[in-house]
């Protein structure tokens, strides 16, 4: 298993394995963090009305996107890492494959945006258009494969650490999917989905974060 720090000797197979696993770190902190800083920034944005995916439109929309397609390819570069790192066992494989699922999708959702709605950005309906635009019918569609993937993957992932009497993992990856399946897949009210949404996004972000730490420090 690869550690954090490579010791002296290591193989450069060995260090490229590590930093693919910090990438699941720097992953799982950035999009929070930027779209956070961004939700809090600029005017005239409501965290209550408007998703954080919203906030790849207007002028400066261009930050948010890059923010989807950076975190995409850091976890896409994490889920090689992962598959190299992981001891046999649950989740070996489908662990990385759902990643990798969530790396492809946050790329689709920088890609494609949603429609301006409830006045955002400025100018935008007071309320949702009429008819959803392609764009934002396939950036809904890889939101849903986002969150699905790492839901899946955190469940999984408590399987794996239950089976290595590793409980305390265990429970805070199980509660982790759980959570977030919870925020996110029933039908709640539509007033509250954008801070549903956002709290979900921090559920999973925080975990693939300190998944990639575990996984980096030999203990996957």
């Amino acid at each position: 298993m690869t550690a954090t720090t490579a010791p002296t000797g290591t193989s450069a197979a060995d260090r490229r394995t590590t930093w693919l696993l910090r990438s699941g770190l720097a992953a799982g902190v950035l999009f929070p963090v930027l779209s956070f800083a961004q939700a809090l920034l600029w005017p005239g944005f409501e965290l209550r009305r408007h998703a954080l995916s919203a906030l790849t439109l207007g002028d400066l929309g261009w930050l948010q996107t890059v923010n989807f397609m950076v975190t995409g390819l850091l976890a896409g570069a994490f889920a090689v890492g992962l598959r190299r790192a992981l001891r046999p066992g649950r989740a070996d494989t489908a662990g990385p494959v759902l990643v990798g699922g969530y790396a492809v999708a946050m790329i689709g959702g920088g890609i494609f945006t949603p429609d301006p709605a409830y006045g955002w950005p400025a100018g935008a309906p007071a309320g949702l258009p009429e008819q959803a635009s392609t764009g934002s019918i396939l950036h809904t569609v890889f939101g849903a494969i986002a969150f699905l993937s790492l839901i899946a993957a955190g469940l999984l992932f408590a399987r794996r650490f239950a089976g290595q009497g590793q409980r305390g993992w265990a429970v805070h990856s199980g509660v982790s999917g759980a959570a977030a399946f919870v925020l996110t897949v029933p039908p709640w009210s539509e007033a509250s989905a954008s801070l549903r949404f956002a709290a979900a996004a921090v559920v999973i972000s925080s975990w693939l974060a300190v998944l990639a730490w575990r996984v980096g420090t030999g203990r996957g």
